[in-house]
């Protein structure tokens, strides 16, 4: 829904607001996970003592967000005019922070957020063949049948932060990216034709996964290792092995579990912080899901 308006009221600053520019008051919920290049917050409102969202021209880069419900609307000024724009579940909204942004929040929300990097958004349009001045057309409120499958795989990592594997982050960004450029970006991507890991690659690969199995190495310093860009370097992996690096790397994680499983003198706990896991019940939950049984059913049963 959009209506337009003549004229614009200037601004008020709020001395208690976000890095966004929200007001932290009446915030129900609002939680952060960042690894270089991506930022992700979780903000739901609950709709008291809204005020107005403002944040000024600054070189941070892209927000990309994503309704987790339905019924919120806001009304986004832009020189002289503002339009008024609602929201259903599913439906998104991306802005440059390049811009000046004003918006007046008419009701409660709930959004997950990505804050791409200027850095990260010039990497990923190098990579496509694409030039970051062309820019990116979206209206808010629109809907998009990839990007929001794409984020909600990240609300976990929000939920429990601990947990939270960069490389699998860095992966689902990169998607991310690559689908937003591709779909709202003013260019044609360059066309492009991949092919395997060489051997070479595929075993240097697979030695800087394992090297970090908490799934710390992000894909960007794997795929310079072998002289791709990243998502060159994601398509080919996959191709080769025929799983994606975070895959891959899980099925490494599960495989020296089981491995240390065969000792019974080994704690879980052990096993589970060998392994890269978080903790004891992160492991259990990674492990049954994979397996089919907890852990120690499956020790017995061994």
């Amino acid at each position: 829904m959009t209506t337009s308006v003549d004229r614009i009221s200037p601004p008020t600053a709020s001395p208690r607001q976000d890095s966004l520019g929200c007001t932290l008051a009446g915030f129900a919920e609002n939680r952060e996970f960042a690894v270089p290049g991506l930022t992700l917050y979780r903000k739901r409102h609950s709709g008291t003592e809204l005020g107005r969202v403002a944040t000024p021209p600054s070189d941070r880069g892209l927000l990309i967000g994503v309704a987790l419900e339905g019924g919120h609307r806001r009304r986004i000024f832009r020189a002289r005019a503002s339009t008024l724009h609602g929201f259903a579940a599913d439906s998104i909204y991306i802005r440059s922070f390049g811009d000046s942004y004003a918006a007046d929040m008419e009701n409660g929300f709930d959004f997950l957020l990505l804050e791409i990097s200027e850095a990260a958004m010039q990497q990923g349009c190098a990579e496509t063949g694409l030039a970051r001045s062309e820019g990116l057309a979206c209206t808010p409120g629109e809907r998009d049948p990839v990007l929001p499958h794409l984020a909600r795989a990240l609300l976990p990592v929000l939920a429990a932060p601990a947990e939270g594997c960069a490389l699998f982050v860095d992966q689902v960004a990169l998607a991310i990216q690559s689908h937003i450029a591709r779909r709202y970006h003013g260019g044609t991507p360059r066309p492009s034709r991949i092919r395997g890991l060489s051997r070479a690659q595929e075993a240097l690969a697979k030695e800087l996964l394992v090297a970090q199995l908490d799934g710390g190495v992000l894909i960007g310093d794997v795929a310079a290792a072998c002289r791709l860009s990243r998502s060159h370097f994601i398509r080919a992996f996959r191709q080769t092995t025929g799983q994606t690096p975070y895959q891959w790397l899980l099925a490494q994680r599960v495989e020296r579990a089981r491995q240390l499983l065969r000792d019974p003198r080994m704690p879980l706990a052990e096993v589970a912080v060998a392994c890269g896991f978080a903790d004891q019940s992160h492991f259990t939950r990674i492990f049954s899901r994979q397996m089919g049984m907890a852990p120690g059913s499956w020790r017995r049963r061994q």
